[in-house]
């Protein structure tokens, strides 16, 4: 398979300002991507816990450094599944509310 989709990993950073307020940071990163399919099985064990697994991707293991959210197609998702395959990783995400 070929990475030819573009997906950009998010890493959240909260930090205060002066009167207390949290401010959030975005850092993100483009990396390249495998789409593949949320199994049916996985989608009805999932919404069991309340959770929606709406995209998966497989990238190199080596790319992917802990990050919390994926943006693909100017929408934000989740990680909520991670899942080591030798060199290569499957990250399971579900859409954030709001976004996009």
């Amino acid at each position: 398979m070929r990475h030819n989709q573009v997906i950009y990993l998010q890493s959240v950073t909260i930090t205060e300002d002066e009167i207390g307020n949290q401010i959030e940071t975005v850092t993100e990163r483009m990396v390249f991507a495998n789409e593949l399919s949320v199994s049916s099985s996985e989608y009805y064990d999932a919404g069991l816990q309340g959770i929606k697994p709406a995209q998966r991707w497989e990238i190199y293991a080596a790319e992917y450094q802990g990050e919390d959210r994926v943006r693909y197609e100017n929408t934000v998702y989740r990680i909520i599944r991670t899942e080591t395959r030798g060199e290569k990783i499957r990250l399971t995400a579900e859409r954030v509310i709001g976004n996009g």
